[in-house]
């Protein structure tokens, strides 16, 4: 936790990933993030994984540091609480659909300069996942050995979109104060995703060679760099990406004799040239399998270490965590009370400032943890008219002990 963005208040009204990481990371930074959902929780309150009383890890993680106030948004009068709180509040972070209750044009009347930053499936409007906008564009055929498509786990477009919804939402802050004008952001999964493949050349490498990149398993697109087995078993991965690192790996290995061999043979040099080490893999992994899977990993990674060589042994997710310094030993992860009840190390920023001192992470809110608070200070409603909002369903706060 930081205080870059203290001063900082938004409107969250959002479920599932992309939406909730954004103001997540706005909080990280000090943003006041007040999180609206339903009395009881939205449609991700419970999304697995969950612990044996049904608390949400993924939920609790997503959302810390925010506040919470929770509504009856199936009823005018809770609605109508959320649009006042967006218009108090000046900026919005959502996923909710472009048109109806939460549109920008209905939630800026009264509030021209409004901000809505809007997390979407498709550009216009339709839903999607980032699992059906990844295959959509067609990363899952190109993972894996083939030819059967392979989804991977992360939720990239989801985490991606999440990343730029807050970038947008910071850059149209900065417009509205040299400009005075608000408007809405609109942020489509799927524009992400195909302009980050357009960013990495991969539109314009198919367009280019009129055909799909060839399925590579776990090498390396145009470099080298493959998974390999040690003698005791353990499967590494290795990727060279500098001369230097080339002539260490090679040297590390006592490879030297066999590669001038091959270069001889087929008139290239390897020294320099990542394409061609990737182009004749056919000769080149063949005499690396044999080096690494003669020697211990341990042994291995000793040298690769000493040389600069980057190299990294596959392991499970637990393995990763029971790694200090990944976690235990780094600043980036911290104690706190969690809605859960279960202690564990929690992230904070990913970004470290040598200059600032590092807060520790902040838990996640109980659903209506601060409906009173919020609605007393943004829009000064009285003790008794709260009242009356919480006695007809309209308002939800945290169960008494929970608060």
């Amino acid at each position: 936790m930081y205080d870059l963005l203290g001063g900082l208040s938004v409107i969250e009204a959002s479920s599932f990933v992309a939406s909730p990481t954004a103001g997540l990371y706005c909080a990280q930074m000090g943003a006041d993030v007040i999180r609206v959902d339903q009395i009881g929780g939205g449609p991700d309150f419970r999304r697995w994984p969950v612990t044996a009383n049904n608390d949400s890890l993924y939920w609790e993680n997503l959302n810390r540091a925010k506040r919470s106030v929770a509504l009856d948004l199936g009823r005018p009068e809770g609605r109508a609480l959320l649009q006042e709180l967006i218009r108090a509040t000046g900026q919005v972070i959502t996923n909710f659909p472009i048109g109806g209750f939460m549109a920008h044009d209905v939630l800026a009347q009264g509030r021209a300069d409004l901000i809505t930053v809007r997390v979407m499936g498709w550009a216009d409007g339709s839903p999607a996942l980032d699992y059906t906008v990844n295959n959509a564009v067609g990363y899952p055929m190109m993972t894996g050995p083939g030819p059967d498509p392979v989804n991977h786990v992360l939720p990239a477009w989801d985490l991606l979109s999440g990343a730029y919804a807050a970038f947008a939402l910071l850059a149209a802050i900065r417009r509205r104060e040299t400009s005075g004008a608000g408007g809405e952001v609109r942020i489509p999964l799927s524009d992400v995703a195909i302009g980050t493949a357009a960013n990495l050349g991969s539109v314009a490498e198919v367009l280019y060679e009129n055909a799909n990149r060839p399925r590579l398993g776990n090498a390396v697109y145009g470099l080298f760099g493959r998974d390999f087995m040690t003698a005791d078993g353990v499967r590494t991965m290795i990727v060279v990406v500098t001369p230097r690192q080339w002539t260490n790996l090679v040297t590390a290995l006592d490879l030297g004799g066999a590669i001038a061999a091959i270069e001889a043979e087929r008139g290239v040099s390897f020294a320099k040239d990542d394409g061609l080490r990737f182009t004749h893999r056919d000769a080149l992994y063949p005499l690396f399998e044999r080096a690494i899977g003669a020697r211990a990993h341990a042994d291995l990674a000793a040298a690769f270490d000493a040389a600069g060589i980057v190299h990294s042994a596959y392991r499970t997710m637990l393995e990763a965590v029971e790694d200090r310094a990944l976690v235990a030993d780094n600043p980036v992860f911290g104690a706190c009370d969690n809605p859960s009840g279960f202690t564990y190390p929690a992230a904070g920023a990913f970004a470290t400032l040598p200059q600032a001192d590092r807060q520790p992470p902040r838990p996640a809110p109980r659903n209506g943890q601060h409906s009173e608070e919020v609605l007393a200070t943004r829009l000064n409603l009285s003790s008794g008219e709260i009242a009356r909002l919480i006695d007809a369903g309209i308002v939800g706060t945290a169960p008494t002990g929970e608060s």
